[in-house]
């Protein structure tokens, strides 16, 4: 059959299939942008299975967008804690002030309005432009490039910016007239249900009869996709350093800088740790606490350094922390005011960097997720 053949028959079983086997997610149990916006972004590279509780609580807290946009940071990223990617919440609460100061609080449904929202990409656009609006634009992530490279044999990298505007522009040419919304959705779920990764189940999927991978047999080699850089290993000695006196059954905590990576959360302190030649590398019990001693007095806190814990994990796009975890006691509190104050200058940040938490703090403060498990172990949450 010709190309055109199939892309109608593509268009018409993959909607047949979607509207009898969608799964009922509560994103789709209406067409509120807002709510279809913030839905997507968590999807960003999460599973629906994680989204979807975290989804209803966010929703809960903030029920309209003007809610999100108002909101104290702390309380946004605090409901975001262990979805990771962090810079998603933010960007997400920025667009909303955006919408709020430009469009009087409302989505808006204009192409060039949605793009110019911050942390809102061809894809996210694409999905609120037509779920919401149902304006035929395509919404094209991984799952959707993966079912059009093996449906069509499309053998370019799917890593490539120009195999994106391809697909992009083939999706869009499959989008039936009036039904853009569905559509999006249908091939999106196609992508997680049945066209997978690994092991797709093509003898359950609706367009299998024309699906060129399939009768060449390239379904499992399909699509191509260059293999990304692997994150960059950093060793790092960690510390939960316990209270006395006054501080006693709290624990030190510290505040990440205005900007960058993990940007204004709470963490354990930690310190990279190096060998010569600047490789990361296990660093032995004794020179590891004895660093970890030096940096925190340096911070302007003494402690006593008791014993290795644990090791704990966390993989970034760009990098893979190795965390050796000592637990440490609170030796004697000798903040320097000048010290607090220079600190201060340099983090952007109001009050201490440092901070003496017990656990009924947990509830407000919004930790990285390798450090949440490691303190609510601890505290034995």
């Amino acid at each position: 059959m010709d190309q055109r053949t199939a892309k109608q028959y593509f268009s018409t079983e993959l909607l047949n299939w979607y509207m009898q086997n969608k799964r009922d997610l509560p994103w789709r149990r209406h067409r509120n942008p807002y709510y279809i916006w913030v839905s997507e972004i968590m999807l960003q590279q999460t599973r629906v299975e994680t989204v979807k509780p975290y989804f209803e609580r966010f929703i809960t807290r903030f029920p309209a967008l003007t809610d999100l946009a108002e909101a104290p940071e702390e309380d946004v990223l605090k409901l975001w804690e262990g979805l990771g990617y962090y810079s998603r919440a933010r960007n997400l609460q920025a667009a909303a002030k955006q919408v709020l100061e430009l469009h009087g609080g409302e989505v808006p449904s204009e192409k060039d309005a949605v793009f110019n929202l911050k942390g809102v990409g061809p894809y996210t656009a694409g999905a609120i432009l037509s779920i919401a609006f149902n304006q035929p634009e395509p919404a094209v992530d991984g799952n959707v490039m993966r079912v059009l490279s093996r449906y069509f044999l499309i053998e370019d990298d799917i890593m490539k910016g120009s195999t994106r505007v391809k697909m992009e522009t083939l999706a869009a040419e499959l989008i039936p007239q009036g039904r853009a919304g569905d559509f999006n959705q249908a091939l999106m779920e196609l992508g997680a249900l049945v066209c997978t990764p690994k092991s797709p189940h093509c003898l359950t999927c609706p367009v299998m009869e024309m699906c060129k991978g399939r009768i060449e047999g390239r379904e499992d080699t399909l699509p191509v996709k260059k293999k990304a850089k692997p994150p960059r290993p950093e060793q790092r000695i960690a510390a939960l350093v316990t209270g006395t006196s006054t501080n006693e059954g709290k624990i030190l905590v510290r505040q990440r800088p205005q900007t960058g990576l993990l940007a204004r959360m709470w963490e354990l302190p930690h310190v990279l740790a190096s060998v010569p030649g600047g490789l990361a590398s296990q660093v032995p019990d004794e020179p590891a606490m004895d660093m970890m001693k030096g940096h925190l007095l340096e911070e302007g806190y003494a402690v006593n350094p008791k014993e290795f814990w644990k090791i704990a994990e966390h993989t970034f796009s760009h990098i893979h922390w190795n965390l050796q975890v000592y637990h440490c006691e609170q030796a004697e509190h000798i903040v320097s005011p000048a010290m607090v104050a220079e600190r201060n200058e340099s983090y952007k940040t109001e009050g201490d960097v440092y901070k003496w938490i017990g656990p009924e703090d947990m509830e407000t403060m919004a930790f990285p997720n390798v450090f949440l498990k490691l303190i609510k172990e601890h505290f034995v949450l």
